[in-house]
């Protein structure tokens, strides 16, 4: 009790001396910046909004991990090739009262009369016990197996799981082409409806001023109520403008968050997840048809992963015709095993063990030729599906050549729109004023000048959401200096970097749609960012 009571003291001694004022204040105050910290709304230009996404989208990490599977893959299909070890064990320890002739006792399994005297142990067929020998017996095996002859399936298996993992990286390269899009879409979404609310309140705040305006001539006697009555019903009705164009700022946010993987944060509470720095620009560019179909069908991996599934495909066929073939295994080991008449476990036998199996079948009723018929046949799929791969890329190509074309014009028709209708109010605004004007054409010119200003802003839009699509479908966006272009050309990957080399000749005939020699040309892009 006496060190207990002492201990109290001492700690209340100890608390004494030392201020509690400035230890409350240093937890008050990292308590304060930890919820700053979490109420800071993160910001995002389109660069850092694309990183972002190609660290965290979904799609990006499971393409990613769909390239570890194969590559799984292609590790379990080569292993068969190599030689297989595998080592063996048995022990067994037999109670002596189930033993035959332990002792001076005989166990019979049945009993059948006999000229002589006595019993004797009779098994009924396979059903019978035996269990004479040892009390323990054991043995070890060490053995390897090797493939000597499968009919090519264990190399068909190979090639096709090489082909399958080339498959796997350019759908990971056509995936991040899909996300940069997206993200690039989404964040001139969010770019667009912010500048839609400036466009809304502004159209408010003028309305709000007309309004009092036609309040204060009205008192004054110079107007009729009934152009307070219009400017009033004017202001009500843009309100539920605004409101709409807030609420689709937030949501084009939510939706750009949710792509760049963000996750919600309780902590913000009802604040916006992030918040997108930059405008939307106008930055003309231009690339010749002719070239970008090329470009595309030069580097796009939507058409290298079609190429490496036909070359798979191909492989495929020699697996199914290999059960033409015998299949031939060999094996050898070692083999250590107790003896079978002595107790003393030290008293072993060893020795080599060495055979070969061998499986051939002779008559399957068409099994086989069923197989390589079904193989041919996706082979066949897989070509036509490569040729009309082809021309959906020239398709896409022309589809958001022509929207870009569009998208350039309503920008060029709209640059003059917007002062042509600002001016419109002012003159109305002014006419007004000297009482040669009404308060309809007001309303009609400050209507004409919120269009206007809408209008360009979706002509912007538009024009950099098909600059977004047309980088896309040309891969020009994302350009990749590593060696591994082709399906099948792996084994440069750990070579130095080389620029993507012109489209290889496949080693399948195919019909060739729309396949060209491809252009030798220089071109210089620019990327449309927003700025801060």
């Amino acid at each position: 009790m006496r060190k207990a009571s002492t201990r109290l003291l001492f700690c209340a001694a100890l608390l004494a001396a030392v201020p509690l004022t400035p230890l409350l204040f240093a937890g008050t105050e990292s308590l304060t910046q930890l919820r700053l910290r979490k109420s800071v709304v993160p910001r995002f230009t389109l660069d850092q909004a694309v990183l972002t996404a190609l660290q965290r989208n979904a799609d990006i990490q499971k393409a990613r991990q769909e390239i570890e599977r194969t590559k799984g893959l292609y590790i379990a299909m080569r292993a068969e090739i190599l030689p297989h070890i595998g080592m063996t064990g048995q022990f067994q320890d037999t109670d002596p009262h189930l033993r035959v002739n332990h002792g001076s006792i005989e166990v019979t399994a049945t009993t059948t009369p006999s000229p002589t005297p006595g019993v004797t142990a009779t098994p009924i067929g396979t059903s019978g016990f035996n269990f004479g020998g040892v009390e323990r017996s054991y043995n070890v095996r060490l053995e390897a197996t090797q493939v000597i002859f499968a009919g090519g399936r264990v190399v068909s298996q190979i090639r096709a799981a090489n082909f399958t993992r080339d498959s796997s990286y350019f759908a990971f390269r056509n995936a991040i082409d899909f996300v940069v899009s997206t993200v690039k879409q989404q964040f001139y979404q969010v770019l667009l409806n912010r500048a839609l609310i400036g466009v809304q309140e502004e159209s408010v705040n003028l309305l709000k001023s007309q309004l009092q305006d036609q309040q204060n001539r009205f008192e004054a006697g110079t107007v009729p109520r009934f152009n307070v009555l219009q400017a009033q019903v004017a202001l009500s009705n843009q309100y539920p403008l605004l409101i709409g164009a807030q609420n689709n700022y937030r949501i084009s946010q939510l939706q750009l968050a949710k792509t760049l993987g963000l996750d919600f944060d309780p902590g913000r509470g009802d604040q916006p997840p992030l918040e997108a720095v930059g405008e939307l620009q106008y930055q003309p560019r231009r690339i010749p048809l002719t070239m970008a179909i090329e470009l595309a069908k030069e580097r796009r991996p939507f058409l290298k992963q079609q190429k490496a599934i036909v070359l798979s495909n191909a492989q495929q066929v020699g697996v199914a015709r290999s059960t033409y073939f015998p299949q031939i295994n060999a094996s050898g080991g070692s083999e250590v095993r107790s003896s079978s008449i002595s107790e003393d476990i030290h008293d072993v036998s060893s020795g080599y063990i060495f055979g070969l199996t061998g499986t051939w079948a002779i008559w399957d009723w068409g099994a086989t030729y069923g197989a390589v018929k079904q193989a041919k046949a996706v082979l066949e799929e897989s070509k036509i599906t490569l040729d009309d791969a082809n021309r959906q890329v020239e398709l896409e190509v022309q589809q958001q050549d022509s929207n870009l074309k569009q998208s350039a014009e309503l920008v060029k028709a709209t640059e003059e729109s917007v002062g042509q209708a600002q001016e419109a109010l002012r003159l109305a605004s002014a006419r007004l004023s000297a009482g040669a004007g009404t308060q309809l054409e007001v309303l009609d010119s400050r209507v004409q000048v919120t269009q206007a200003s809408s209008n360009r802003l979706q002509a912007l839009y538009n024009y950099n959401v098909a600059l977004a699509e047309f980088d896309r479908v040309t891969a020009t966006e994302v350009v990749y200096s590593n060696a591994l272009d082709e399906p099948n050309t792996r084994r440069k990957v750990k070579t130095d970097a080389k620029p993507t080399p012109a489209p290889k000749p496949g080693p399948l005939e195919l019909n060739h749609a729309g396949n060209r020699p491809p252009v030798q040309t220089r071109t210089t892009t620019t990327r449309t960012t927003g700025s801060k």
